[in-house]
C-alpha cells in the first residue's frame, strides 16, 4: 500500500487548493470518469471498485445509445454478480438509483459522478481510513479527489470542513484528526484499477458540488422523481453523518470495498435479471434535492433469491411441515385470478403477466409458472413460483418477507451459531444517562462448524473478538431494549455467519441488523455514549427483524 506522503513546508487549509472552492476545470475536453457509488447505514458514499464500475457503467452507456436510437427507455437493473463472482447478490435498480441485496433485503442509494481523467478517480487512487475493528473504509471519491489534489499540490496537512467533514489530515503523520475531540485515526493512499471512461457534455467540475448544470445532471442520488418501478413503499430517510455520528458496533452491512455476504452465486432465473428496455428513466433536473456531496437519500429493501438448490436430506429434514416451502407461500399468498397486465414481479423482473424468471430452476408440482399471488396483508404481488424460490433459499423457517416493503409474516429466525448471552447490571452511569445505572451484556460465541443454514455448510467458523460486552441504560427503556434482545438472541438474529464488512475475512461470525454500543464513555469511535437516538433507532431495528413489544406479551 502506498503511503501518502506530503512535502512542502507550511501547513495549510483548503483555501489554498485549487478545487477548494466550487469551480470546473478550464478546458472544455470531453474526456471524464465515471464512478458509482453507494451509501451506506451511516450515511457516507463509498465507491465501488474500478472494474466494478466499468461494468456498470458499460451497460448504463450501452443501454443510453440503444435508447437514442431506437427511443426506448434505460435498462432497469443491473446484477454486479456479472462484473465479480462475490457480488452475486446485488443488483443495481437504475430507475430508483438503488441496490438491492437480495440475502438480506437490503437496499441502498446509489449515485453516479464524473470527474477529470487526470483526478484521483481516473487514476485508480483511493484514500481511506482505519476503522474500529481495524481494516480500511474508503472516503467516498469527492473526498479522495480532494485530498489528491492537496497532496499534490505539496499541502502537509488539508480541513475536510468544506467537504461536511469535521476533520483534519495530515500526509506526512498519515493521520486523520476529529476537530472537536482531538481523536486520530490513520490514513491510507492506495491504488486500484482506474475507473472508466466516459464522455461528459459539459467542463468537469473540479471542486465541492455546487448547484450548477453540470453537478445536476452528472450526478444523480435515488429515488428519481419519475416513475418507481417497483411502487415500493415505506423507505426510512438515513441523515448523513460521516464515520462517527450515531454509529455503533459493526454490522454486517453490505460492502462493496469488501466482500459482502457469501451467499452462492446468482444465476438460474431465466432473465437473471431481466434488463428491462421498457422502464423509463430521468436524471434529477434542476430545483429538485440536491445530488452533491450532502445529498442523502436512505432506502430500504427487498430480497431477490439466487438459484434454489436440490433440497439435500438435510434439508428435507429441516423442512418438515410447518415450513414445508410450498406450504408456507400458499399460506401467506392468495393466488390471483388475473395477473395485473403493467407490473413487474421485483424478485425475477418479469412482468407479471408473464410465467416467472426461476419456472427454468425452481421446480413444483403445485404451483404453476404462471400463478401470482398477493400477500395478505400487505397487498404486494409476485410470481409465487419466485417467492418459493426465495423461501427455499433462506432459512425455511414458516416465515416469509415482502421484498418490496419489508412485511414479516411468521416468526422470522436467522442463523446466529450457539452462543451464551449473559446480563448483569452495575451503579455506574452512561454518559447521557445520568440518572441511572449500567445493564451489561456479554456475549459468547466459540467457533465451529457450519450448518445448512449457512454460506459454506460443512466449512469451518471463526469467532474473532468474542466475548464481546454490550452497553444500555438501566432505565425503563434500556430494559425494555434489553428484553427484545433477549428475543432476538432466542431467535438467533444478532449475529450470523458471514464475511466481516471491515477486516474482510469470510466464514466468520459477524454482527447481523441490529446494531450494539460496545464502548461506555466515549463515542469518539461512534460505538458508545452519549447518543440520544441509540434505544429508539435500535428499537426500529429490531422491529424490521419482527422483534417487537407484542413478542413480550406472549
Amino acid at each position: 500500500m502506498a503511503a501518502a506522503q506530503g512535502a512542502g513546508s507550511s501547513s495549510a487549509g483548503p483555501s489554498g487548493l485549487p478545487s477548494s472552492a466550487p469551480g470546473h476545470s478550464s478546458n472544455s475536453t470531453s474526456t471524464a470518469v465515471a464512478v458509482w457509488e453507494w451509501q451506506d447505514e451511516f450515511g457516507r458514499w463509498r465507491p465501488y471498485r474500478g472494474n466494478v464500475c466499468s461494468y456498470i457503467e458499460q451497460v448504463f452507456q450501452a443501454s443510453q445509445q440503444k435508447g437514442r436510437r431506437s427511443g426506448s427507455g434505460l435498462v432497469s437493473s443491473i446484477p454486479l454478480g456479472h462484473a465479480d463472482p462475490v457480488l452475486a447478490p446485488y443488483v443495481i435498480d437504475i430507475p430508483s438509483l438503488t441496490q438491492f441485496r437480495q440475502d438480506t433485503g437490503t437496499m441502498r442509494a446509489v449515485r453516479r459522478h464524473l470527474f477529470p481523467g487526470d483526478s484521483a478517480a481516473g487514476q485508480g487512487i483511493i484514500w481511506e481510513w482505519q476503522n474500529d475493528e481495524g481494516g480500511w473504509s474508503p472516503y467516498e471519491m469527492n473526498v479522495c479527489v480532494f485530498l489528491e489534489q492537496a497532496r499534490a499540490t505539496n499541502h502537509q496537512r488539508v480541513d475536510l470542513g468544506p467537504l461536511g467533514y469535521n476533520y483534519e489530515v495530515d500526509f506526512v503523520a498519515q493521520v486523520q484528526t476529529n476537530k472537536t475531540t482531538r481523536f486520530r485515526r490513520s490514513v491510507q493512499r492506495r491504488l486500484d484499477a482506474p475507473y472508466p471512461v466516459t464522455a461528459s457534455p459539459a467542463p468537469l467540475h473540479t471542486g465541492v458540488a455546487c448547484s450548477c448544470q453540470q453537478c445536476w445532471l452528472n450526478s444523480g442520488t435515488g429515488p428519481i422523481t419519475t416513475r418507481y418501478r417497483h411502487s415500493m413503499i415505506n423507505f426510512p430517510n438515513s441523515s448523513t453523518t460521516h464515520q462517527v455520528s450515531s454509529r455503533t458496533a459493526s454490522v454486517s452491512s453490505s460492502s462493496v470495498g469488501f466482500v459482502p455476504y457469501n451467499k452462492p452465486t446468482l444465476s438460474g432465473a431465466r432473465s437473471t435479471p431481466r434488463l428491462n428496455a421498457q422502464s423509463t428513466w430521468a436524471l434529477p433536473q434542476a430545483g429538485g434535492p440536491s445530488t452533491g456531496l450532502s445529498a442523502s437519500n436512505g432506502v430500504s429493501a427487498p430480497n431477490v433469491p439466487v438459484k434454489m438448490p436440490k433440497p439435500s436430506k438435510v434439508n428435507q429434514a429441516l423442512a418438515a411441515t410447518p415450513t414445508e416451502p410450498e406450504a408456507v407461500v400458499r399460506k401467506y399468498l392468495e393466488e390471483l385470478k388475473g395477473a395485473p397486465a403493467d407490473e413487474d414481479c421485483i424478485i425475477c423482473m418479469e412482468k407479471l403477466s408473464s410465467p416467472s424468471g426461476y419456472s427454468d430452476t425452481c421446480e413444483c408440482s403445485t404451483i404453476k409458472p404462471e400463478a401470482v399471488g398477493r400477500l395478505t396483508n400487505c397487498q404486494h404481488s409476485f410470481h409465487m413460483l419466485c417467492m418459493l424460490a426465495m423461501y427455499s433459499n433462506g432459512n425455511k423457517d414458516g416465515s416469509l418477507q415482502c421484498p418490496s416493503c419489508k412485511t414479516i409474516y411468521g416468526e422470522k429466525t436467522g442463523t446466529q451459531p450457539k452462543g451464551k448471552m449473559e446480563v448483569s447490571t452495575f451503579p455506574q452511569s452512561l454518559p447521557g444517562h445520568r440518572d441511572c445505572g449500567t445493564i451489561q451484556i456479554v456475549y459468547h460465541i466459540s467457533r465451529g462448524i457450519q450448518g445448512p443454514e449457512h454460506p459454506n455448510p460443512g466449512m469451518p467458523y471463526t469467532a474473532r473478538g468474542f466475548p464481546r460486552y454490550c452497553y444500555l441504560p438501566d432505565n425503563e427503556k434500556g430494559r425494555k431494549v434489553l428484553e427484545l434482545l433477549r428475543v432476538a438472541w432466542k431467535r438467533r438474529l444478532i449475529f450470523t455467519v458471514g464475511t466481516s464488512s471491515t477486516t474482510g475475512e469470510s466464514n466468520t461470525v459477524v454482527w447481523n441488523e441490529i446494531h450494539h454500543k460496545t464502548e461506555m464513555d466515549t463515542n469518539v469511535s461512534g460505538h458508545g455514549y452519549p447518543d440520544p437516538n441509540y434505544l429508539d433507532n435500535v428499537l426500529a431495528e429490531l422491529a424490521a427483524q419482527g422483534v417487537t413489544e407484542d413478542c413480550l406479551r406472549q
